[in-house]
């Protein structure tokens, strides 16, 4: 045996049990109450200690091309961030070039991660031009093992497409057993706030937000479910941020349509839209897409995570520094560079916040930062739990580590964290990656490179979650 985790309490979507775990060939080979250490090369002692599954982060943008500049973070100081905050997998966003085929995509994303990433990685693919010779293109993309893609409803004139380019591509998706994805936000009327903004003056970071209603999110997440329904497809809505959206997910699985919801951490409440007041342009950190929500809109959140309405909690990380990128737009909003990076920070963030504060249980926390990307994206039962013959990825979680998050001790490359000075209790100690010992204490041990492409399986509803 290669490795032992004795003493731990092992916990999974379904079940929280005293156990060690034994692990062969980057593969779970045992799990008992009670495993003979003489064997094993090596014993870790997970005493007082939770053990999970790796997270999945499903939606990261590493060396991501933006509003005219790249993210900070590539695949090496991604997924090194990624493997000290407890992530085992990510789903990063191959981004189609107008013009472009789905395959240049995939292997210019591809060749950017090998050689680099610390763990594993799959890809979805972001479709921004859909011709006919693209949706044909989606059956090869599922064969490669890219079984979700993503369609922008907002970026008017770049990332952003149409209702019929939408409609017909998720025609196809589900007939390819493929899952459509789509960032709701309508980009007309955003298009129109934001000009009206900027021509009275109104070009500060809260601006940001207040052209990006929480209406125009909740609008085209109902266009975009009924644009599902008509299609016959299952749809999955990305990093959710407002209520509106909520209740139009709720009302549609409560119909039986299959519809699935994602959310990230910025919007559960630790930070909100009064951080956009920061002075000194500091307000410009927080900058993201879809906005912070004002405070009315994390309960709501927090109640769809709790009763199954959405089912994954996901980072977005989409890193741009605040000093030189974020500046770009100091005279003009629509200028500022969206995203906020999190990958390090998702797991520790949702206990402290979720199974702390009583809001979700430990099982739920497993459920929605690893099991459900697992099952969802066609990962399952390989990663997202800890099971005879799935890959030994594993998260040691200490429940009683306390720090303040702050941008000392990340391991990002991007100059700040939006959580700085954010007081959690519990915080993983140490990441296994296929049986192999990334992080330990503070200290990333992966060798850049050793992360795999993971191809994924056609969509799978009967592991889709009702």
């Amino acid at each position: 045996m290669d490795l032992l985790i004795k003493g731990g309490t092992v916990v999974t979507a379904q079940e929280m049990v005293r156990a060690d775990v034994g692990i062969e060939g980057g593969k779970v080979v045992e799990v008992a109450s009670h495993i003979d250490a003489t064997a094993a090369k090596k014993v870790v002692d997970a005493s007082g200690k939770y053990v999970m599954p790796g997270a999945i982060d499903a939606h990261t943008h590493f060396k991501m091309p933006f509003m005219g500049a790249y993210t900070t973070d590539d695949f090496l100081t991604g997924t090194r961030s990624a493997a000290a905050g407890g992530v085992t997998c990510i789903i990063d966003f191959a981004l189609q070039s107008k013009g472009g085929s789905l395959k240049q995509a995939l292997e210019t994303w591809k060749g950017m991660a090998e050689g680099n990433a610390i763990i594993d990685y799959a890809f979805h693919i972001a479709i921004t031009d859909c011709t006919p010779s693209i949706l044909d293109e989606i059956k090869d993309m599922v064969q490669e093992g890219v079984t979700s893609f993503k369609f922008f409803m907002a970026y008017k004139g770049s990332l952003m497409v149409d209702d019929a380019a939408l409609f017909e591509s998720l025609r196809v998706t589900s007939e390819c057993g493929a899952l459509g994805a789509v960032h709701a936000e309508n980009g007309f009327i955003i298009d129109v706030l934001q000009k009206e903004a900027v021509a009275r003056g109104n070009v500060a970071p809260k601006y940001h937000a207040l052209t990006r209603p929480p209406e125009a999110e909740g609008e085209a997440t109902r266009r975009a479910i009924s644009l599902a329904k008509m299609a016959g497809a299952p749809l999955l809505v990305v990093h959710v941020s407002a209520k509106e959206a909520v209740r139009a997910i709720e009302e549609a699985r409560m119909a039986g349509q299959i519809v699935y919801g994602e959310t990230c951490p910025q919007y559960l409440g630790i930070i909100d839209a009064s951080n956009y007041e920061e002075p000194d342009f500091g307000g410009a950190k927080y900058v993201c897409s879809p906005p912070l929500r004002t405070k009315d809109h994390p309960p709501v959140l927090w109640d769809a995570l709790r009763f199954g309405f959405l089912q994954e909690v996901s980072s977005d990380h989409c890193s741009f520094d605040f000093n030189g990128q974020k500046r770009l737009g100091k005279d003009d909003f629509r200028a500022i560079p969206n995203g906020c990076p999190g990958v390090e920070t998702t797991l520790g963030v949702l206990h402290n916040e979720g199974v702390n504060k009583g809001r979700i249980s430990l099982n739920q926390l497993v459920a929605l930062v690893s099991t459900n990307s697992a099952k969802i994206y066609g990962l399952y039962p390989q990663k997202g739990t800890i099971a005879v013959g799935s890959d030994a990825d594993i998260v040691i979680f200490d429940p009683d580590k306390e720090l303040v998050v702050s941008q000392k001790i990340m391991h990002h490359a991007v100059d700040y964290t939006p959580f700085e000075g954010y007081s959690v209790k519990g915080w993983p100690v140490m990441t296994i990656s296929r049986g192999e010992i990334i992080y330990e204490d503070g200290e990333v041990k992966g060798a850049p490179g050793r992360g795999k492409f993971v191809p994924r399986k056609p969509i799978n509803t009967k592991l889709l979650l009702a």
